[in-house]
């Protein structure tokens, strides 16, 4: 008998006793995880009642995500009559299309929805810069003063966003050192976009699970430290820099007060501020239009970028709890 058959003998037992496989779970242990046991799944009765109520519950959820979509788009082509007298009527005095071309072409807001994709793409490439960086500093090349700079980081993420409002107007304003005023530029809004201590974090934290063994090697090899960012850690990041860039671009398109301040210039401003300012002068059909149109945009990049949007929930829990 040979060594190796010596060894194999002597694993077997250990094989036996389930060391080397998990074992599936007892009926009992899934009884505790679960609102009704296995044993209840088997009557006929509890199974076609838990079918039903999860049939409902999802049933209601459709409708309330969907339903209010719908509704916008049927009350785009409207007319503000059929609106006033009957809003859930399916069209009493026909379909006007009419609505598109007044905000389109009347109201121009092609005009705000450019400027919006414009402070949305700013806002992602600021924040992948600072945060790519940033975090890169401090899972990477770890300086002795990091981890003072990391807890000051997550520190900010416990103050309000409201607080820190009036300092940074004044610092948009008049910038430090330089004496020139942001108002009225998209650096106002991109600026403060890529400071974001929570895509700091997530940055962070993905780095610091890219193996140290690869960092050492390509040190070893010459390389410096931005060739090491270049070349090694983007390649490896590219589904948190994807994340990063949605997420920031989501905040910047929903963001309404911060933009509301600092681009007081009606060319310049996004569809978030632009239509609660012209509202009053828009007929109420021509309104519910221009709003289907901005509800088009964060549609079409969540079907494009669903795979990436679901990645990015996800991590973000992670990271929160």
């Amino acid at each position: 008998m040979t060594d190796l058959d010596i060894r194999e003998e002597a694993a077997a037992p250990v094989r036996d006793r389930g060391f080397w496989r998990r074992s599936p779970r007892s009926a009992d242990d899934e009884a505790v995880r679960s609102a009704v046991s296995w044993g209840d799944r088997h009557d006929p009765r509890v199974r076609w009642t838990l079918r039903v109520v999860q049939i409902l519950v999802f049933v209601g959820l459709v409708v309330a995500a969907v339903f209010p979509m719908i509704w916008l788009a049927k009350a785009s082509i409207s007319t503000t009559a059929d609106l006033i007298r009957d809003p859930l009527g399916w069209w009493p005095s026909g379909v006007d299309f009419s609505n598109y071309a007044v905000v389109w072409n009347e109201l121009g807001i092609y005009k705000y929805l450019l400027n919006t994709l414009w402070l949305a793409l700013g806002s992602a490439a600021v924040t992948l810069v600072v945060c790519i960086t940033g975090a890169y500093c401090l899972s990477i090349l770890r300086p002795r003063w990091g981890a003072v700079v990391y807890w000051a980081v997550l520190a900010t993420l416990f103050i309000p966003g409201v607080i820190s409002l009036v300092p940074l107007y004044l610092t948009v304003l008049d910038l430090p050192g330089l004496g020139i005023s942001l108002l009225n530029t998209m650096w106002a809004v991109w600026l403060p976009a890529g400071a974001s201590a929570f895509s700091l974090v997530l940055a962070k934290r993905f780095f610091d699970s890219i193996p140290r063994e690869l960092i050492e090697a390509a040190r070893i090899d010459g390389a410096g430290p931005v060739r090491v960012l270049w070349s090694i850690v983007i390649p490896l990041s590219r589904p948190i820099i994807s994340v990063l860039a949605l997420l920031s671009c989501v905040s910047a398109y929903k963001e309404y007060l911060w933009p509301l301040l600092v681009l007081p210039d009606p060319e310049v401003q996004p569809i978030s501020v632009a239509l609660p300012r012209v509202e009053p002068s828009l007929e109420y059909s021509a309104m519910m239009a221009a709003l289907f149109l901005s509800l088009l945009v964060p549609i079409v990049l969540f079907l494009i970028f669903q795979r990436q949007f679901l990645r990015s929930v996800g991590m973000a829990n992670g990271i929160k709890g």
